[in-house]
């Protein structure tokens, strides 16, 4: 610049100086101008001021020469000073410059930048505020710069504006928060800092309410959590504490609803400290938002639901994400299920979507964010279609935790209890994946799913009319006794069931009870593993959840067609085996045991043409029914059985059960040698069977305490039928009974030969 130059009012002199490299004859300079520009205030000249101001800009400090500058940054500052109260009338012509200098490559230049904007803003204090977005946007890049002089001078004027926002009440928060917005989403540690600091001291000032706000900026502050620095971290962990106290005191106030997705998204971050927090944070919203949480829910479980599985590395997250998983489904209520939801889904313009949405596969895209943004007055509605969504994606799975399967089958449960209409219409989709858990390695997570099945099995809700057309036409909403029709019943069986249903007090089942039987006979039969580990088990459990009678009915109807005769007979083993050793049966054996009633008659009719798979089982059911003459006519048919192995190792288990306390009536009724002839018949035809073994040996000691044996002689007179129905409807027809056995067994004796042919050929063929 020539310093010849006319810049009046500014003298040659001052001119001169503003341009030196010194620091002390700039100064000098500056003391001039505060002088000149005091007696244009005296003078009341504004045009003047303005004058000097538009030179000290244009001319020094934008110049080109670094000096120059340094001299224009001076002269401002001093007319500020000299301007006092009044400089709030020229902020803008003064702040400009000054600003501009922030970017200057001279590390030198930005500091002196840096104590110039200072003094401008000490003398201007409160009249600064107008323009605070633009010092706020200077402040936070030289927040970040690399110099430490520069940093510290910042550091100054950044306390000097805090001190100023604080003491004022004419602050502008809705127009700094779009710049807040921008400015959190920094990478830069210190920018962080800044920022940090700058939303420490808003939130401490009482007029001004940040906490409306917060939708905004909430999602910055997660990501500043994960800041590498612990000082960065523990700020705004603080920042987050406040504003959750701020939460929880005024939650009329909150906008719950804009913030649910944030809180989503970030529980299911990788950084502990932000899933633990944010975890904490939806927790505080389900508990003081309650329903308005609602809409959410499918993403509030895709975030929680992995979290149950967490070992004790992460127990605090574990523990707060069960507390959220508890109460939104306290949220879920029988009104949910009153009102149709799907006319209120989501478009896809709906949708929100945030910057680090979790990616998913194709099939659940929308999983972490979906439900919509609720606006005022909205009807709060269950998307019961995301939460279902959900839910049958952890259950596919296969790196699920137990855990978390545990909780989603509690979820289809309490869905199942409280919106059985709806949830009805996602069964078909639910049925083969909870048919598939049953073979889960947990004991646990197989109780849940029964409990699931058991629900949709017996519920009202399932009863419809186009679940019921889709069944065979055999197949009725309650159980009943095959007709001859269907199985060739005996006439005096028969006619019974044909206006015999189930007894009074049993419940009655819906249109996936016998889908749901047969289903898991097919498990059974094709994972035969699942039948050997779980299967007693998993139907013990079910006679708890459903009735007993129901489920060994239609159990015994169903493998009365099975075409596989060697699983029909492994099957009925198993269940003949329950029935006589489970506690969970003790009232299906009672009513069993007697045969009083034609409901007991028909019962027993319907399981013998089934167990009749199993010759062993089928005199094991008629011991247990007091069948002793019948149970002693099949004994006599298995000298035409083919004896095999297994075959004696089912009469050695029925020796050790008639042991047992479940057998103990059969054990007394020994005493009662002229009533029970059969009964001792019955047994010795079994020790006839036995070999030489530890069974043979129990059995003819317990034959030997049988009192005076001379009793049983061949003339003795044959006492009337112990068990005869009350009605003709409900008579049992032994003969044909024992007829259908043969035919039963001939059929296994054909599939066994053929069995063994097809072996020989084969081993000729090699």
């Amino acid at each position: 610049m020539n310093a010849e130059r006319d810049l009046s009012p500014l003298t040659p002199n001052i001119v001169r100086a503003l341009n030196d490299k010194m620091y002390e004859k700039r100064k000098v300079a500056a003391l001039e101008i505060e002088k000149l520009v005091r007696e244009f205030v005296v003078q009341n000249n504004a045009a003047q001021i303005k004058h000097v101001i538009q030179i000290l800009s244009q001319e020094f400090a934008l110049s080109q020469h670094p000096h120059s500058r340094k001299g224009g940054l001076i002269g401002l500052a001093a007319c500020s000073i000299a301007l006092g109260k009044d400089s709030g009338q020229y902020l803008r012509e003064l702040i400009e410059p000054v600003l501009t200098c922030f970017n200057d490559a001279d590390s030198r230049l930005r500091y002196y930048a840096c104590e110039a904007l200072y003094n401008i803003v000490k003398v201007a204090r409160g009249a600064v505020l107008p323009h605070f977005n633009v010092l706020f946007d200077g402040l936070s890049k030289l927040a970040a710069d690399p110099d430490p002089n520069v940093k510290s001078g910042s550091e100054l004027l950044d306390r000097l504006l805090k001190d100023i926002v604080t003491e004022s009440n004419k602050f502008d928060l809705i127009g700094f928060v779009p710049l807040l917005r921008e400015r959190i989403y920094s990478n830069n540690q210190y920018a962080r800092q800044f920022i940090i600091s700058w939303i420490l001291v808003l939130e401490n000032v009482p007029d001004i309410h940040l906490l409306e706000y917060l939708p905004e900026i909430l999602d910055g502050l997660f990501q500043i959590l994960g800041d590498n620095s612990k000082e960065i971290r523990k700020m705004c962990e603080v920042s987050l504490g406040e504003f959750l106290k701020e939460i929880k005191k005024f939650p009329d106030s909150v906008k719950f609803a804009d913030m649910a997705n944030i809180l989503v998204i970030h529980c299911q971050s990788s950084d502990d400290l932000i899933q633990l927090t944010a975890m904490s944070w939806m927790r505080e919203f389900l508990q003081l938002a309650g329903r308005v949480m609602l809409p959410y829910s499918s993403g509030i479980l895709t975030a929680v639901l992995p979290c149950l599985s967490y070992d004790d590395r992460k127990k605090g997250i574990k523990e707060v994400a069960n507390v959220c998983n508890l109460s939104l489904m306290k949220l879920v209520t029988p009104e949910d299920d009153e009102s149709d939801d799907t006319s209120q889904l989501p478009s896809q313009e709906e949708l929100p979507s945030f910057h680090g949405t979790p990616d998913t596969d194709n099939d659940s895209s929308d999983l972490g964010v979906f439900a919509p943004r609720s606006s005022a007055g909205a009807a709060v509605t269950l998307n019961l279609d995301g939460i279902v969504q959900v839910l049958d994606r952890y259950l596919h799975e296969p790196s699920t935790g137990m855990m978390t399967r545990i909780c989603v089958l509690k979820w289809l449960y309490h869905l199942y209890i409280k919106t059985p209409r709806k949830m009805f219409r996602h069964t078909d989709l639910l049925f083969p994946i909870l048919l598939k858990t049953l073979s889960d390695e947990s004991d646990e997570v197989i109780l849940k799913d029964l409990e699931v099945l058991a629900e949709i099995a017996s519920s009202p809700a399932g009863q419809t009319d186009a679940a019921a057309a889709e069944e065979p036409a055999a197949v009725h909403t309650r159980l009943q006794v095959p007709s001859p029709a269907r199985g060739a019943l005996p006439a005096g069986c028969g006619e019974g069931a044909r206006t015999l249903e189930v007894s009074p007090s049993t419940p009655t089942m819906n249109s996936y009870f016998h889908r749901f039987m047969v289903n898991l006979l097919k498990r059974f039969s094709s994972e035969r593993k699942l039948l050997e580990t779980r299967g007693a088990f998993i139907i013990r459990q079910l006679c708890l959840l459903l009735n007993a009678e129901n489920i060994f009915h239609s159990m015994a109807d169903i493998l009365l067609r099975e075409e596989d005769l060697k699983f029909a007979s492994t099957m009925v083993q198993n269940l003949n085996s329950i029935l006589l050793t489970s506690s969970e049966l003790f009232q299906l054996r009672s009513q069993l045991k007697d045969l009083q009633t034609p409901e007991s008659c028909a019962l027993f009719c319907c399981l013998y043409r089934s167990w009749c798979h199993s010759p062993v089982a089928t005199v094991s059911l008629c011991f247990l029914t007091q069948n002793y003459r019948h149970a002693y006519h099949l004994i006599q048919k298995f000298g035409d059985l083919e004896v095999t192995v297994d075959f004696l190792t089912e009469v050695d288990k029925l020796v050790q059960l008639i042991e047992c306390p479940i057998f103990t009536y059969l054990r007394l009724q020994l005493l009662d040698v002229e009533n029970h002839p059969y009964l001792i018949r019955a047994l010795y035809g079994l020790l006839m069977l036995l070999p030489q073994s530890s069974a043979f040996q129990l059995l003819s000691h317990r034959l030997q305490c049988v009192p005076d044996p001379q009793l049983m002689r061949s003339g003795h007179t044959e006492p009337a039928p112990r068990c005869t129905p009350p009605s003709d409807t409900a008579r049992i027809d032994y003969m044909e009974l024992l007829q259908h056995f043969e035919r039963v067994q001939n059929k296994h004796l054909e599939v066994r030969h053929q069995r063994g042919g097809d072996i020989v050929d084969r081993r000729l063929g090699q």
